[in-house]
């Protein structure tokens, strides 16, 4: 048996990042052009792009691709994309670029040039169609819902050329790897089925049991976990990574691990991201997605297992991968251990219900964590950090009433 084929009908992975004499040639073209600025999620999806990850893109998505994608799930040529991969601009900035011009993507947060755009198409869009089709939900208190209507009022289509990464390969370069690389860690380790699993929190019992339920059916498991940008309170990617390696080194058989990370921004667009994750995962090389209760969810807005239903929605090609739809998984007392709605006779009373919200609430407020909801040996980590942020919280309360006389 071989991995799973990249996603896409060429069935390779194609890296839009350039290299070697080739990168220093666009880089110094680069700063001829115009710039069209990007934000934090356009950046990461260039990057995305860059590395393969979102193979087979090779630009930003012209309106009949977002259209496409918006009411079926499909861009033009026919390929299923679930989310619009897209790059806005003012009108200002949009008037001023041509078509058939390229363009110099700028990060707008560190000013890197990120790459270039060749552009092709200039259109509008109605955002609020957007949010409705791949949020479920026009309300602006929704995180995804307010990156889309401060989006400029023109999206850019076109190839692109990657010339950078970020800082991500510096700052994460213990976890960050591209899938071409966790490709061939795969394929050293003799894995065929993978089953990743998907992360932006550190991983309390309900994630270790989800983990440890695959690798009874599968070669291995990658845990994915996001570094890239996230929303306030979030932990940030280092102390979850150290989390993380404690908790493989104590509590899983060796070899049945891999942890890797990936520089996407969140949406929080639940079922539809479930899918894009699906998509990218697959490129990674993984054969499967663990899909738990509220996946890439926030707030109320979708139901516990809408993700699991929007896999039996696409038609049965569209991808390799497969989903592993996990069910509500708890600590019950009565039973002594980890269990889940189909495996658990007992009542609610029974239960220890796990979340990473409840997690985070709980350590930043300072109060007790109740026993088997975490390992004690990640705690102690996540604590360490909480007890970092009061310290700082105290030093800034310090100095800000040193600064007006007070002490």
């Amino acid at each position: 048996m071989a991995l799973v084929n990249p996603h896409g009908k060429e069935k390779r992975l194609k890296p839009l990042l350039l290299s070697g004499p080739e990168l220093k040639e666009a880089k110094e073209k680069a700063k001829t052009l115009k710039k069209l600025p990007m934000t934090s999620r356009e950046t990461s999806d260039l990057i995305m792009m860059g590395i393969g990850a979102f193979t087979p893109l090779e630009g930003f998505m012209g309106k009949n691709d977002w259209k496409g994608v918006c009411d079926n799930f499909t861009m033009e040529d026919g390929t299923f994309w679930p989310i619009p991969i897209t790059l806005s601009a003012t009108k200002e900035i949009a008037d001023e670029i041509k078509i058939g011009e390229d363009a110099a993507l700028v990060d707008s947060e560190t000013l890197e040039i990120m790459g270039m755009i060749k552009v092709n198409e200039k259109y509008s869009i109605d955002k609020t169609y957007e949010c409705q089709k791949i949020f479920k939900t026009t309300d602006t208190e929704h995180p995804g819902v307010q990156k889309v209507m401060a989006q400029g009022d023109i999206n850019i289509a076109g190839k692109v050329k990657v010339l950078s990464e970020g800082s991500y390969p510096v700052e994460f370069k213990e976890i960050y790897m591209r899938p071409a690389e966790v490709r061939k860690l795969f394929e050293e380790k003799g894995w065929n089925t993978i089953a990743a699993f998907q992360t932006r929190n550190p991983m309390h019992r309900s994630h270790e049991y989800l983990a440890k339920v695959a690798i009874e059916t599968t070669d291995g498991v990658l845990i994915h976990q996001l570094v890239g940008k996230l929303k306030p309170g979030d932990i940030p990617a280092q102390v979850r990574a150290v989390a993380i390696n404690t908790l493989i080194d104590k509590y899983f058989v060796k070899n049945t691990i891999v942890q890797a990370g990936y520089p996407m921004e969140m949406r929080y667009a639940g079922p539809r991201e479930a899918l894009l994750h699906a998509v990218f995962r697959q490129n990674y090389g993984c054969s499967h997605l663990i899909v738990g209760r509220d996946h890439a969810g926030v707030g109320d807005y979708y139901g516990p297992f809408d993700a699991h239903k929007i896999f039996d929605e696409i038609p049965k090609n569209a991808l390799e991968l497969k989903p592993f739809k996990m069910d509500w998984t708890f600590y019950c007392h009565k039973c002594d251990g980890m269990a889940s709605t189909r495996t658990c006779p007992h009542s609610k009373e029974d239960r220890l219900t796990l979340s990473g919200t409840m997690l985070r609430k709980l350590l930043s407020e300072g109060k007790e964590v109740p026993e088997h909801f975490s390992r004690p040996e990640v705690l102690e980590i996540l604590k360490e950090y909480y007890a970092s942020l009061a310290k700082e919280d105290k030093i800034e309360v310090k100095l800000h009433k040193a600064a007006k006389g007070e002490i």
